[in-house]
């Protein structure tokens, strides 16, 4: 598995690599998605197959998951939970909410970037850590695991704060080891106890795929790191 790797210990994960000719869609799932090309409607009954397999980890029943606001999933209450896929990759993670106050998963195709964004994501500390990462690591796309990380983030963000996040306001440290740190600073006034909020978060990079994932633990308070580490499994 890929993203199972960089996440804790009591978040249950299921993956695919390719759609899966038997993964259904409850009515109203299928409403949702009706007009969709047909590619998208496999991709996205793929990965709320990747969920509810996830959900059974927790004894929970099939359901429908149907999108929020902004598209964010809507999980069964006492879960949180977080989807992604990209070409070639579906996955979704959950857990019960007494353990963890957000996840936030996101998985991206391990090319560079398109040309100028990069420039439009990073600022500019990230920029300058990233030249230093190339230098240093010029076989992974630092690029693409910034873009990576910062929607992880948001993944976590907005269903936790109900507030929307820019990719200028979650600064984010990578580090060589498969971990990255993020401190958010809104522009925009915010509840006090959300500003800053500190993150810490972990990578990890194949030939295809780079994958990003932030768990934020139940009893962490909302101003302090948040540890995350590696499953054992």
């Amino acid at each position: 598995m890929v993203i199972a790797e960089i996440l804790p210990a009591g978040v249950a994960v299921s993956e695919a690599f390719a759609d899966d000719p038997a993964a259904f869609l409850f009515p109203e799932e299928a409403a949702a998605i009706a007009r969709a090309a047909p590619g998208r409607r496999r991709e996205f009954a793929t990965t709320r197959l990747c969920a509810r397999r996830a959900l059974a980890e927790l004894g929970r029943p099939p359901a429908p998951l149907l999108r929020g606001a902004r598209g964010a999933p809507s999980w069964p209450a006492g879960v949180v939970g977080s989807m992604t896929h990209c070409e070639g990759y579906r996955a979704a993670a959950v857990a019960r909410r007494g353990d963890f106050a957000a996840l936030g998963i996101d998985a991206e195709p391990h090319q560079p970037l398109p040309a100028h964004v990069l420039e439009a994501i990073a600022v500019p500390a990230e920029q300058a850590r990233h030249r230093v990462l190339s230098a240093r690591v010029p076989q992974v796309c630092w690029d693409r695991v910034l873009f990576c990380a910062k929607e992880a983030v948001y993944k976590a963000w907005f269903p936790r704060t109900g507030l929307p996040l820019e990719f200028g306001e979650a600064d984010i440290a990578l580090r060589t080891d498969g971990s990255f740190t993020v401190r958010v600073r809104r522009r925009h006034p915010s509840p006090e106890h959300l500003t800053p909020l500190a993150y810490e978060g972990r990578w990890v990079a194949t030939s295809a795929l780079v994958a990003a994932a932030v768990a934020e633990p139940a009893t962490a308070p909302s101003t302090a790191t948040v540890p995350i580490r590696a499953a054992d499994r």
